[in-house]
């Protein structure tokens, strides 16, 4: 389809006058984009300058939703620059991107057909924009992101360790050391970052006043899932991906299924339920009477979660340090 600088000035006219929704798909060379309804397509290159075209093209759109796709921190530049422009911008899911330009027909996929999916996205769900974080939190993140490859790479190297011959420990536990030092560094960085802000200071403090809750738990929550605090408690559940879905269908009855949510935030609560529920007086009774009742171990933890989260959400909520008395209702 041409261009809509092609065409007459009635035309023209009368298509700038329609909302149109922008899709824009991002790779390493370049940056498709494409309308909707108008169908428009084009693409800029993936540095500063392109960056910069293509929010002067977009702010004279003016477009009601724009919608990107997480593609492992390519969207980012985009999504700032875009969000910095006062630009309504989302960022979706490519699964969910996915699935909907499959529901639609088109099993192919290019740079130009996954920013025409976007567009539809952005047009039929039209996802949220999302506020822009700060750059301090960006760079906890970013420091965060680093950490955990890290840690599972240690971990990794220590079961390898386990089963090693004595001819090769040595070999075997020099990358260790090297791991422990990195990791060393980034908690060093992180911590500086903490103490220089009196917010974040003081969301550490009051999370790891509870029993059971450790300074890796605290600061890997308040980073990877800021927005538990805004949440009520059935969203709580489904953003770390502990809430029971259901899948009654057919003569199937009563079975719950776990699924979906953040993967980084789910780890670091699964096992700080589990030291909670050996230090945590609360946690403990309450994870015995599950185990009481037969349910499975790994059941009976995953149950203990929610009130976790309930009770994360109080302390920071509330700004009140927590309580050893169970709260009656």
């Amino acid at each position: 389809m041409e261009p809509v600088s092609a065409r007459s000035g009635t035309q023209e006219f009368l298509l700038s006058a329609v909302p149109c929704f922008v899709g824009i798909d991002g790779a390493n060379a370049q940056r498709d984009s494409a309308l909707r309804p108008s169908g428009e397509r084009w693409a800029v290159p993936n540095d500063a300058s392109g960056v910069t075209s293509l929010v002067d093209r977009l702010e004279a759109r003016h477009p009601p939703r724009m919608v990107l796709e997480a593609t492992g921190g390519l969207e980012r530049a985009v999504t700032s620059a875009v969000a910095t422009a006062g630009l309504p911008v989302g960022v979706a899911n490519p699964r969910q991107v996915r699935d909907g330009a499959r529901a639609t027909g088109p099993l192919a996929t290019t740079d130009a057909l996954d920013a025409r999916a976007l567009a539809h996205c952005a047009a039929v769900i039209r996802p949220p924009p999302r506020p822009l974080p700060a750059a301090q939190t960006q760079e906890r993140r970013a420091l965060l992101g680093r950490r955990q490859p890290l840690s599972g790479r240690r971990t990794a190297a220590q079961h390898r360790l386990a089963g090693t011959s004595a001819r090769l420990t040595q070999a075997r536990a020099a990358p260790r050391t090297w791991l422990h030092a990195g990791i060393a560094t980034l908690d060093a960085e992180s911590e500086t970052m903490l103490r220089a802000s009196p917010l974040w200071r003081d969301h550490d403090a009051l999370v790891q006043r509870a029993p059971g809750l450790g300074p890796v738990w605290a600061r890997t929550l308040v980073r990877a899932l800021p927005a538990l605090g805004t949440r009520t408690r059935p969203q709580r559940a489904a953003l770390v991906g502990v809430a029971p879905r259901h899948g009654d269908r057919g003569t199937l009855r009563g079975r719950r299924t776990l699924w979906g949510g953040r993967a980084p935030g789910r780890t670091v609560f699964s096992l700080g339920t589990l030291v909670a529920t050996r230090d945590n007086p609360q946690r403990t009774v309450f994870d015995e009477r599950l185990l009481a009742a037969g349910k499975v171990n790994k059941v009976a933890l995953t149950a203990c979660i929610p009130p976790l989260l309930t009770m994360r959400n109080a302390l920071l909520t509330h700004r009140t340090p927590w309580q050893p008395q169970e709260v009656q209702n």
